[in-house]
């Protein structure tokens, strides 16, 4: 195949093309998984309309968010953008959001920790970030980087895919605990629909054989908040019998 002279940049229509749907129906299917259990009362999505990752959210309040308003696609966008804003300014207040979901948004940002900064802000102790994105150590990862070499681009030529080791570093730092992480789509690089169709098997098989290798990943962190620990009442309760609580004086004295 001829390399592209002409790469396309923009993740949302690369979504709609073989590859990118099948990469965007394993993260739906995740999404619907994860945020149907995790509860509470403001969730946002911040960009990548083409993905709807509150769809099974059973949140009052969600909200998606986006850099620009964008026309509808073939993809059949339900929740409409109520936002428009800059990634590195949230405009929600401290420790006010439930949940936040990162769909491939720190890849293609020049400044993902500010990004990060900015979630840890918003979320409420024990509040939770998902974050999906291109896994580097794969197949799908391999082809981008000799794209790179070529000029004939696989995956959108912008994004700066970063290391799930390295992504979990950054989280650590914000006292972002990672609780759960997923691999998946471990077809290779193909760009027709039939082609990646017939590598169906090759699912299982990666889950079980080779895990870490999936074409796309996504985390699930929590915030935690240093020095915060549940606590007891002050008292404890005296030593009770029948019913009575017995005077100190009167107790024996096992080491007498």
């Amino acid at each position: 195949m001829a390399p592209l002279k002409h790469p396309i940049i923009d993740l949302g229509h690369w979504l709609e093309q073989p590859a990118g749907s099948y990469i965007r129906e394993w993260e739906q299917a995740l999404f619907d998984t994860m945020t149907a259990d995790i509860f509470g009362f403001n969730a946002i999505q911040i960009g990548l309309p083409q993905i709807n990752a509150l769809a099974a959210s059973r949140m009052p309040n969600r909200w998606l968010t986006n850099t620009r308003v964008l026309a509808a696609t073939s993809g059949g966008q339900d929740m409409p953008v109520a936002l428009i804003h800059d990634f590195y300014e949230l405009p929600f207040a401290s420790n006010s959001i439930d949940l936040v979901v990162l769909p491939h948004v720190l890849e293609f940002a020049r400044e993902p920790h500010q990004i990060l900064r900015e979630v840890e802000r918003v979320l409420i102790p024990e509040g939770r970030v998902i974050i999906c994105g291109f896994n580097r150590a794969s197949l799908w990862g391999l082809r981008q980087a000799a794209g790179r070499l070529t000029g004939g681009y696989f995956l959108p030529c912008e994004g700066e895919f970063i290391g799930v080791p390295r992504l979990k570093d950054w989280l650590k730092l914000l006292n972002l605990e990672v609780g759960r992480s997923d691999f998946g789509c471990y077809a290779p690089p193909f760009t027709t629909d039939k082609s990646l169709r017939r590598c169906a098997l090759m699912e299982k098989a990666g889950q079980r054989w080779w895990p870490y290798l999936g074409a796309v990943y996504m985390l699930q962190a929590v915030k935690r908040i240093k020095g915060m620990h549940l606590i007891g009442p002050a008292w404890k309760p005296q030593s009770v019998a029948n019913g009575h609580a017995v005077p100190v004086a009167n107790r024996v004295n096992k080491h007498g």
